[in-house]
């Protein structure tokens, strides 16, 4: 079992910048891919950013040239780099680690982006 912790969100304003954590307590080598996924209330959670086993990254075409996933696999983290925020990226951040076998969630961290 893998227990994933984000941290990072909080309230900003349009134009700012946020950096989010995500800490696995176990080894994240194992996993095929680390990603950052967002929902808001009545909509389906999102893929907003995924990095592979060796670094390949994709982005979604919203975050594209704003946002940037990063991990260091010395600290088991994962990182997602937030610039030039919009209102319309407020919601609820979940880290995910994906492998064949299954995949593991955080309990999600607020960003909020005012305008």
């Amino acid at each position: 079992q893998v227990q994933l912790v984000e941290s990072g969100g909080g309230l900003v304003q349009a134009g700012g910048s946020l950096r989010l954590s995500c800490v696995a307590s176990g080894t994240i080598v194992s996993f095929n891919y680390m990603g950052w996924y967002r929902q808001v209330p009545g909509k389906q959670r999102e893929l907003v950013a995924r990095i592979s086993s060796s670094s390949k990254t994709l982005y979604a075409d919203s975050v594209k040239g704003r946002f940037t996933i990063s991990r260091d696999n010395a600290k088991n983290t994962v990182y997602l780099q937030m610039n030039s925020l919009k209102p319309e990226d407020t919601a609820v951040y979940f880290c995910n680690a994906f492998r064949v076998l299954g995949d593991y969630w955080g309990q999600g961290t607020q960003v909020t982006v005012s305008s």
